[in-house]
C-alpha cells in the first residue's frame, strides 16, 4: 500500500540531437508509463514529467556536423522525440525542454542559491585548448591514440574500441576535432561540486535506508562510495547552455549533468506553476526517476547531493528504478552506428502496431541485466502470444455471444466450481500483478497479465460452450459465457498500463464503463444485458516478409558502418627503390578464367603476357567474381615469383588486388590498352 499521497515521476531526459530508439524505451520510457498508468488506475494522484535535454557538447558537434545552429538541432529533434513518443502513447502530463526560458531560469537560481551559500569549491586546471578555432576543447571535440588499447581513433572522454574512459589529457598525440591543430594545454576557472562533503549522508541514505532498490541500482551505488566521492565540475567552457550566473564567468556555462535534472523541477513549474512545490517538497510526496544504467551515479549520488546542498525542503528520489542496456540482434545500440531500431521509423513501417513494441519490449526488458531485441522473437511474440493467445481468446468470446445470444451479455446461473476456481486464480493473478508493478518488476507483471488470457482459453476449452449448446442447456452456457466476459474486461483493464491502445479498443468493444485497477478481479465487470459489439481482431499476424525487411536494413547498415570505420593500414616500414625494382610487375590479357575444383576462393586464370606462351595463375578472388567478366580484361600481376602449386596447379605469379573497406577485392589492371607483356614501372 502506497503511504504517500502523491507521486512525481520523472523519466531521463533524451539529448535531442536525434530520435529515440528502443533502448530509451525498453530502459525508460515504456517502464515509466506502465507505472504511471497503473497509479491511474488506481486513482492515486501522480504525474508524469519529461523533456529533451538540449545542452550540451553532442548537440554542438551535431550542428557543426550539419552547419546549422544548435538551436536549429533541438527544434528539429524535439519535436520528433515528443510526437513519436505521443504516438506511441507515452503519457506524459508534460514534456517540455531545457531550452525554454523557464528552465534557464531555473537552473540559474539553483546555482545561484548554492553559489551564495558556499557550496561550491573553485578551481583553475589546465585543459587542452585549441588556439586556431579560439576555444577551450570538450572532451569529444578531442581525438587521439588511446593510452591503454592504442586505437588512434579515440575521444577525450572514452576509446569507443576498448570500452575505457578516459580524460582528454590520457590521450596520446591528441588533435582538435574541430581544426585538426594539436591543442595547447591552457589554465581555466571552474566551480566544483564537493561530493565528499555529502558523502556520509549519501551511504546513509542509500546504503542504509534503500536496501529494497534494485541489485544493480544499490551496487553501483555502493561502488562509486566505496571508492569515495570526489568534486565534480558543474560549469563548462563552452557557448552553448545556460550561462554561469556569476561575474567573471563570461564563456562558461552549467556542465549539462547538472543543468538537466533540475529540468525535472522546471517542468514540474511549467506544469504547475501554482503547486509544483506540493510534489518536490511535501514529505507526503514521493519522487521516482525513471532512468538507464548510465545515469544511476548522477541520479542517485549527484543530482541528490545538489538537492542536499540546496536544503529548502526538496525530497530525495524514493526510488530509481534503473533498467540494463538493450542490445540490437547481437549488437550494443549505437547512435553513431546507426545501429537502432528508432521509434519514428517503427511507427511509419508498422502502422498501427505500437501495442506490439510496447508489448515485446516489456516482455524482454533488460530489468536486471542486459537483454536482446531481434526481428525473430518480436514476430514470434506477436504471432504466438498477442495474436494466439490474447487475441484468440477474445474473439472467440465475442463471436460466441452474437452467436448464442445475440450479442448481449447473458446473465449468470449459478456458478460451478469450475467458475468459482476461474475467479480464485483470478484473485490470485490480481495480487501477482499489483505486487510486480509495485515493485517495478514490470517483465514479470505482463506475464500475470497474460495469465488471465490463459486461463480463459483454459477455461473455454474445458467447459466447450459449443458442445452444451447442442444438449439444449442455454442456462449453462450463459453462465459460461458470461464468465468468459468477464475475463475479457479483466484483460482490457490488466493490460492498459502494457497496451493501452489495445485496452482502450476492448472495452469499447464490450461497452465497459471508465476502468479502475479496484474493479480487477471482479465477477461483474461487463454487466449482464450489455450489447457489445461485432468482432474485430485486436492484433494481426506479422508475415515472415515483414521482418526480412527489417533484418535486410540492418544488414545494409551493418555493411555501410564497414565501409564508414575503414581506414587505410598503416604505410609499412620505409624500404628502398632498388628492392621495389626487384618485382617484375606486368600487364597482361586474360583469355581464360575458371574455378578451381573444390576450392571456393580460387580462380585459375591463363594470361597473354607477351611471350606467345600462355601464363597460368591462380589468384584467391572467386568470391568477388563471375570468371566470365574477367575474360578479355588485362591484369597487373608479379612475373619473378617462383612457381607455387596451389590445389593441384601451378601458378605462375601473383595477380594484383585493391581491397575494399568491406573486404572484397579489386583486380588492378591498366586504365587504358597496353601491350601484353609490358612492365610497370
Amino acid at each position: 500500500m502506497n503511504k504517500y499521497k502523491r507521486t512525481l515521476v520523472t523519466t531521463a531526459l533524451p539529448y535531442a540531437n536525434g530520435p529515440v530508439h528502443i533502448g530509451h524505451l525498453a530502459g525508460v520510457y515504456i517502464p515509466a508509463d506502465i507505472y504511471t498508468r497503473y497509479l491511474r488506475l488506481k486513482g492515486e494522484d501522480v504525474i508524469m514529467i519529461g523533456g529533451s535535454d538540449e545542452h550540451g557538447v553532442p548537440i554542438t558537434i551535431k550542428a557543426k556536423a550539419e552547419g546549422v545552429t544548435p538551436q536549429d538541432i533541438v527544434d528539429r529533434y524535439h519535436k520528433i522525440i515528443k510526437d513519436s513518443m505521443e504516438e506511441l502513447g507515452i503519457s506524459f502530463d508534460i514534456y517540455s525542454r531545457t531550452t525554454t526560458p523557464l528552465h534557464s531560469e531555473t537552473a540559474s537560481e539553483f546555482f545561484r542559491h548554492l553559489y551564495d551559500k558556499g557550496e561550491f569549491v573553485e578551481k583553475t586546471s589546465m585543459q587542452l585548448y585549441d588556439e586556431k578555432a579560439g576555444q577551450f576543447l570538450a572532451d569529444r571535440y578531442v581525438t587521439g591514440e588511446c593510452p591503454h588499447c592504442h586505437n588512434p581513433h579515440a575521444y577525450g572522454d572514452q576509446c569507443e574500441k576498448c570500452g575505457t574512459s578516459l580524460n582528454a589529457t590520457d590521450l596520446i598525440n591528441p588533435h582538435s576535432a574541430i581544426t585538426g591543430n594539436v591543442p595547447v594545454l591552457r589554465e581555466t576557472k571552474h566551480w566544483y561540486l564537493p561530493l565528499d562533503k555529502w558523502e556520509k549522508a549519501l551511504s546513509h541514505w542509500i546504503l542504509d535506508e534503500h536496501k529494497e532498490w534494485k541489485t544493480n541500482v544499490y551496487g553501483q551505488c555502493k561502488s562509486w562510495i566505496d571508492l569515495g566521492l570526489q568534486p565534480r565540475a558543474v560549469s563548462r567552457d563552452l557557448d552553448w547552455g545556460v550561462p554561469v550566473p556569476v561575474e567573471g564567468a563570461e564563456g562558461k556555462v552549467l556542465y549539462v549533468w547538472f543543468d538537466a535534472p533540475i529540468g525535472y523541477i522546471s517542468n514540474t513549474k511549467e506544469l504547475l506553476p501554482d503547486t509544483w512545490e506540493k510534489y518536490w517538497k511535501d514529505p507526503e510526496s514521493r519522487v521516482i526517476n525513471f532512468i538507464g544504467k548510465d545515469n544511476i551515479v548522477f541520479h542517485c549520488i549527484v543530482f541528490p547531493a545538489m538537492l542536499m546542498a540546496y536544503g529548502d525542503g526538496y525530497q530525495l528520489p524514493d526510488n530509481v528504478p534503473a533498467n540494463e542496456f538493450l542490445n540490437l540482434e547481437g549488437d550494443k545500440i549505437s547512435t553513431s552506428r546507426n545501429w537502432a531500431v528508432w521509434l519514428h521509423e517503427y511507427l511509419r513501417d508498422f502502422e498501427g502496431k505500437q501495442d506490439v513494441l510496447r508489448y515485446v519490449l516489456t516482455a524482454n526488458a533488460p530489468e536486471t541485466k542486459d537483454n536482446d531485441f531481434t526481428w525473430a522473437d518480436f514476430q514470434q511474440r506477436n504471432n504466438s502470444e498477442l495474436v494466439a493467445i490474447l487475441g484468440n481468446f477474445v474473439n472467440r468470446a465475442l463471436v460466441l455471444t452474437h452467436k448464442y445470444f445475440g450479442g448481449v451479455v447473458p446473465a449468470a446461473g449459478e456458478l460451478t466450481e469450475t467458475e468459482k476456481n476461474v475467479y480464485t486464480r483470478l484473485a490470485e493473478i490480481k495480487k501477482q500483478l499489483s505486487d510486480n508493478l509495485d515493485t517495478f518488476h514490470f517483465r514479470e507483471a505482463l506475464k500475470e497479465a497474460m495469465n488471465i488470457a490463459r486461463l480463459g482459453n483454459q477455461y473455454l476449452q474445458e467447459t466447450e460452450p459449443w458442445k452444451t449448446v447442442k444438449t439444449g442447456d442455454m442456462a449453462r452456457v450463459a453462465t459460461i459465457m458470461h464468465t468468459v466476459l468477464q475475463l475479457c474486461g479483466n484483460i482490457a483493464i490488466a493490460f492498459e498500463p502494457f497496451t493501452p491502445f489495445m485496452s482502450d479498443k476492448l472495452a469499447s468493444l464490450l461497452n465497459m464503463e471508465p476502468m479502475t485497477w479496484a474493479q480487477l478481479g471482479s465477477d461483474d465487470i461487463v454487466s449482464a444485458g450489455t450489447e457489445i459489439s461485432q468482432p474485430e481482431l485486436l492484433f494481426e499476424k506479422i508475415e515472415d516478409d515483414t521482418i526480412q525487411a527489417q533484418l535486410d536494413r540492418l544488414a545494409r547498415i551493418k555493411e555501410e558502418n564497414k565501409v564508414k570505420a575503414w581506414r587505410p593500414e598503416p604505410v609499412q616500414a620505409p624500404t628502398d627503390f632498388d628492392t621495389f625494382m626487384k618485382l617484375d610487375i606486368r600487364v597482361g590479357t586474360v583469355t581464360e578464367c575458371e574455378r578451381v575444383p573444390k576450392a571456393d576462393k580460387l580462380l585459375r586464370f591463363s594470361i597473354d603476357d607477351g611471350t606467345g606462351e600462355p601464363r597460368t595463375i591462380v589468384s584467391g578472388i572467386a568470391r568477388y567474381y563471375d570468371p566470365a567478366d574477367l575474360v578479355g580484361k588485362q591484369v597487373c600481376f608479379i612475373a619473378n615469383f617462383p612457381p607455387r602449386r596451389l590445389k593441384g596447379v601451378d601458378s605462375q605469379g601473383m595477380i594484383l588486388s585493391a581491397e575494399n573497406a568491406d573486404g572484397s577485392l579489386v583486380v588492378v589492371g591498366p586504365t587504358g590498352p597496353v601491350a601484353p607483356g609490358a612492365q610497370v614501372k
